[in-house]
């Protein structure tokens, strides 16, 4: 039996990707993202230690920047596994169209392993151009496409977060 409490937080993730794979194959569970939200948000708070986490229940951002501006960030993520590698939806962007809720989307794409495959710092108004009503979630989606590197406004934090992870 593995103890645990001996490992790094890389090896607990490394091993529960391992066990994920083994529990879907057998049939008991259907999904593998359930850390994913929680693991981005602390990985950009370590990555931007001026960053505060947001209360929990806090609707539409998850950090706030520093003063004197005290930017406000959404963070979202999506971990690419073999049975969704073509996807990049992150989870549902609530009452975007209402008074904006962030300065910034904060995305990251995660491999399987939990390694950092990307990760960007999106406008508000950048993001409000790339999102797509989506009746079911009640809310907007957004695909985090290798082109939003692209966009001169986005900002490539990918370096920045596999240092902190590493």
């Amino acid at each position: 039996m593995i103890d645990v409490s001996k490992l790094s937080p890389r090896q607990l993730f490394e091993l529960h990707s391992k066990i994920e794979d083994e529990l879907r194959g057998k049939e008991i569970i259907c999904t593998r993202n359930n850390p994913t939200g929680d693991f981005a948000e602390y990985l950009f708070c370590k990555t931007f230690p001026r960053w505060e986490p947001a209360e929990k229940s806090q609707k539409g951002f998850d950090a706030i920047g520093p003063a004197p501006y005290k930017l406000k960030y959404q963070i979202k993520a999506r971990r690419i596994i073999r049975d969704n590698s073509n996807s990049r939806k992150v989870s549902a962007i609530r009452g975007i169209k209402e008074p904006k809720h962030f300065d910034f989307l904060a995305g990251v794409l995660f491999n399987a392993d939990y390694s950092v495959f990307k990760a960007a710092l999106i406008p508000y108004k950048v993001v409000v151009k790339l999102v797509r009503p989506d009746k079911h979630v009640n809310g907007h989606r957004l695909l985090l496409r290798n082109d939003i590197w692209e966009i001169p406004e986005v900002k490539d934090v990918t370096d920045k977060l596999r240092a902190v992870w590493r």
